[in-house]
């Protein structure tokens, strides 16, 4: 049987800093590089607010999406930041993901957190 070859990435850190050379830099190269089949990034509480206002963050995450990385965000952080729209503008999914990010711990799988 074939081991999974996904990756998620739970970003909860807004520094910018980090935001752009760790996470939005390990999830492109990883597509581009093809280390994993699938990347996607978790974006739940003050990163929320990040990647809707900040013109650096959303130029990266365009760019990752155009390597094919998969965002996503916690939908109850992003209503409560007044968010949730302009984070649906910019291609990215918006859920609960308390049960998901359950399921990905109890299975086990490949789980980076920034």
């Amino acid at each position: 049987m074939e081991k999974p070859n996904r990756l998620y990435i739970l970003w909860t850190n807004a520094d910018i800093l980090t935001s752009d050379k760790m996470v939005m830099m390990y999830a492109t190269n990883s597509k581009i590089h093809q280390w994993w089949q699938e990347v996607t990034v978790i974006i739940w509480g003050a990163t929320a607010k990040l990647a809707a206002e900040n013109d650096l963050i959303q130029t990266k995450i365009k760019i990752a999406q155009q390597a094919g990385v998969q965002f996503s965000a916690c939908k109850a952080c992003a209503e409560q930041l007044g968010v949730a729209d302009k984070l649906i503008d910019l291609d990215v999914e918006v859920m609960y993901w308390g049960e998901g990010l359950t399921d990905i711990l109890k299975n086990d799988e490949k789980l980076i957190t920034i």
